[in-house]
């Protein structure tokens, strides 16, 4: 019998596979309602956590392929910065302190009375140009090496999953992903490409060096997939700046991940339609989160037709985001979707928890899903 992990290896491989895979995801924020939820779930999930089993734990409950996130196995310390933080209700503020000067950042918790949890920055460390030699002065600072915890941790994760699916392991974005989402913001990150951009290239450069650390260490532990974390936008960044910035460097960390045996995924959650066609030109395996609408700007089957035949489209099941009063609709909405992607040779679908939505919901977008693409013997 196939199994599940066989099953995702297949498509990575841009082979048909015996069903159309199945994932689950559950984090702090995107995890379903407790409202009505099985005690024994309730009581496994406990509070999730970043790094967590709940991905684990809902898919199994759900009967979904296993595709878990996990932290690559490094620590990071410092030999001349400090940090100092200070928690005042649900903010987080913090003062770098470096040789080249201070940055200061504040960040807020926000809690869901669901249990769900985010956090957004209400200031950003980067202010204006004069800063990014100070950020580049942490990053340079940072001593990067294998954690022999975080390795450990991770052959955990790998036996726990076993055949039941994959581990992805998640590391920093792209220099320019992790400026608007982390460090300074859109409109910050906007004024200094047009006024700073020689300064900001120059910071990139030494980020991408930390990064390449980490990368080169995460992808010699357990993990199957490395997966950048970048959140990509057009809302954020143009088309311009993504094929300036992003494109070498995405060849560079992809080449990487593939010489230690790995795939490597780009995530980028956001409106990407007019990023695809610089996608297709990098080596990358697979478009993580892609997100269509109505959260997202593209669909499955014009994705698959900008993308080619290499890059598998790694989709959120978005139906279960928008409205669901209309099971009819929401089942054909679905059936189109992965029509859209036959012969599903490099298609996979991921169905996130949201905090409105129970998991009886999930389970009938689940149910929608399976009836279109097929269920494993053991669960049919």
């Amino acid at each position: 019998m196939t199994t599940p992990r066989e099953n995702l290896l297949r498509v990575l491989r841009h082979e048909i596979p015996e069903w159309l895979p199945l994932t689950g995801h559950c984090d702090p924020y995107n995890q379903p309602s407790r409202e009505g939820m099985d005690p024994e779930l309730a009581e496994a999930l406990g509070e999730v956590r970043w790094g967590g089993e709940a991905t684990v734990t809902l898919s199994r409950y759900l009967g979904l392929d296993i595709m878990d996130w996990h932290g690559m196995p490094v620590r990071v310390t410092r030999r001349e910065v400090t940090v100092e933080e200070r928690v005042e209700g649900v903010e987080r503020t913090r003062v770098w302190r470096t040789p080249a000067g201070e940055l200061h950042e504040t960040i807020r918790v926000c809690r869901d009375a669901s249990g769900a949890v985010s956090s957004n920055w209400t200031e950003h460390p980067i202010k204006s140009a004069d800063d990014l030699p100070i950020l580049a002065a942490i990053f340079e600072d940072e001593v990067i090496e294998p954690d022999p915890e975080g390795v450990e941790r991770t052959q955990r994760r790998c036996e726990l999953i076993g055949d039941d699916g994959l581990l992805l392991g998640s590391m920093p974005g792209t220099p320019l992903g992790m400026m608007f989402r982390v460090y300074s913001g859109v409109a910050t990150l906007a004024y200094l490409w047009a006024d700073a951009r020689d300064a900001l290239r120059d910071l990139f450069a030494v980020m991408e060096r930390n990064y390449r650390q980490r990368l080169a260490i995460g992808a010699q532990s357990g993990i199957d997939v490395v997966v950048s974390v970048d959140d990509t936008s057009t809302t954020a960044i143009s088309p311009a700046m993504f094929e300036a910035c992003n494109i070498d460097l995405t060849n560079e960390r992809a080449r990487a991940a593939h010489d230690a045996g790995k795939f490597y995924f780009h995530h980028s959650c956001g409106l990407i339609r007019d990023l695809l066609p610089l996608y297709r030109r990098t080596c990358m395996d697979g478009v993580h989160a892609f997100t269509i609408p109505p959260v997202g700007d593209v669909t499955v089957g014009e994705g698959r037709r900008v993308l080619g035949d290499r890059i598998t489209i790694v989709a959120g099941v978005q139906q279960l985001a928008g409205p669901i009063d209309d099971p009819a609709a929401v089942r054909a909405s679905i059936k189109r979707m992965i029509d859209e992607a036959r012969p599903w040779d490099h298609f996979i679908l991921s169905v996130a928890g949201y905090p409105h939505r129970t998991v009886e919901q999930m389970r009938f977008v689940v149910d929608c899903c399976r009836e279109a693409g097929g269920a494993p013997v053991a669960l049919s």
